[in-house]
Parts: structure tokens; sequence; C-alpha cells
């Protein structure tokens, strides 16, 4: 599964090298915070799927990886079996949404959350 690192100014994706491989993508994915629109929750991540995979894998409900091309945009998606995943949605990204895989979906959300700030 990908690693996700929370920083003050932007989520960091580091995909496996077999995540790497099916993806065919060799780059990490790093997004700023300040384009997250909406994370959720899944248990089925296959749902969420939208358009066509170009390019990635698939082996329909084991695992898929890539880059998912539909209408008004792409996604990335990196899913394996019936497992929890997050999903991302995003604004002024290389994707519009970003669907993972993740033991730890609820504590991405928790540090998701932004600080209260005061307005002057």
């Amino acid at each position: 599964m990908a690693s996700l690192s929370v920083h003050s100014d932007r989520l960091e994706i580091r995909l496996t090298r077999a995540e790497r491989a099916l993806s065919r993508r060799k780059d990490d994915i790093v997004v700023k915070r300040e384009n997250i629109r909406t994370v959720i929750i899944t248990e089925d991540p296959w749902i969420w799927l939208r358009g066509i995979r170009a390019p990635g894998s698939i082996v329909p409900g084991v695992v898929a990886a890539g880059t998912w091309s539909f209408h008004g945009g792409k996604d990335f998606v990196a899913i394996k079996r019936q497992r929890m995943a997050v999903v991302i949605d995003l604004a002024d990204e290389e994707f519009s949404r970003v669907i993972l895989t993740s033991q730890f979906a609820p504590d991405l959300i928790a540090s998701l959350k932004l600080e209260p700030r005061e307005t002057a």
C-alpha cells in the first residue's frame, strides 16, 4: 500500500514499487493541502472508479492501479480487493480524485483537519 505523509502544506503519496509498475507511473504524487476539497472513507473503492484506464492495470475485484480518464479529467487509483480506502477529491491538481486503499484512512482524515485560524 502507498504510504501517506501529511505535512503542513502538502500531502505526499509514496507509491510502492509494485504500485509504480502496475500504474506505469515513475513519480510519487504530491498534493497541496489547500487543493484538497473532500476526503471520505469507503468500504468499497470499486464503485468510485470512473472513466477508462489509461495507463494502468486492472484485475477486476483484485487490484486496480493507474490513471483513469473521464470526460472531466483524470483520477489516480491504487486499490486492492475489498479493503477500506480513502477517496480524496481535488481542485487545481494533476488529478481530480485520488482513490487509495489504506488501513489508516481514519487517521489520515484526522490529520488533514486544519487548525482553527483567527482572522483580524
